[in-house]
């Protein structure tokens, strides 16, 4: 029987390993879950003015209603949406009541819509601040001759349109531009995949004891034999 103690044991402290890495999974998918239903509170917020000094970290997310115009010009910043195909993400600049210049996501056209004439003029717009993060090693420059953006570089788009670096990505606007819908921003983008990582540790855990379980039990019958 002591020659059967070393990969029982084995088996065991490698299981509860396993177990203890998916206990801590589900412990980080609680924490974000709640970190979720935070942005997801703030999103949906109060709408609160303009910042006059900008604090990413802080401001993100941040509800605003706005008064002014839309002025001419754009920013085409091209993304796809599914089950629609590709299309542009429509950036303007909007002139506040108040005579700040500011960045406007309007939200998504299809392709045979981008040369389409927008709506600009008196608006009012519900929105949220925010910083996206839309670059990564493999996203291309912007073709800005081209007006074909693949990121929403928020200073690279003020410098173009004119405005101060301040993000407002719309949820409604009114009155509403026909060829254009609205993409706000939610936590659908946010990562989540600590119930799969959970799942996945459970799952090597009860395979590594029904493999420990298998080599003892060959184990047991070589020596028999």
């Amino acid at each position: 029987m002591t020659r059967f103690i070393a990969p029982l044991l084995f088996g065991l402290i490698g299981a509860g390993i396993l177990v203890w890495l998916g206990i801590w999974q589900m412990q980080r998918l609680e924490w974000k879950q709640g970190v979720l239903a935070e942005i997801e509170a703030r999103i949906s917020g109060d709408p609160e003015p303009l910042p006059v000094m900008i604090s990413p970290e802080e401001q993100r997310y941040q509800p605003v209603e706005l008064s002014g115009e839309i002025l001419p010009g754009e920013v085409r910043v091209l993304v796809s949406q599914k089950q629609i195909g590709a299309g542009y993400r429509i950036v303007s600049p909007f002139r506040t009541e108040d005579d700040r210049l500011i960045l406007l996501d309007r939200g998504f056209t299809r392709d045979e819509f981008k040369d389409t004439p927008r709506r600009i003029g008196p608006a009012e717009v519900q929105g949220n601040l925010h910083w996206p993060d839309d670059r990564n090693s493999a996203t291309p420059e912007n073709d800005v001759a081209a007006n074909i953006w693949f990121a929403r570089d928020i200073g690279a788009m003020a410098e173009e349109l004119g405005t101060e670096p301040l993000l407002v990505i719309a949820r409604a606007t009114d009155p509403k531009d026909p060829e254009i819908d609205p993409l706000p921003v939610d936590t659908s983008g946010i990562p989540n995949d600590h119930l799969q990582y959970a799942i996945t540790w459970f799952s090597l855990a009860v395979v590594w004891l029904i493999m420990t379980a298998y080599y003892i039990a060959r184990q047991r019958k070589t020596g028999e034999t």
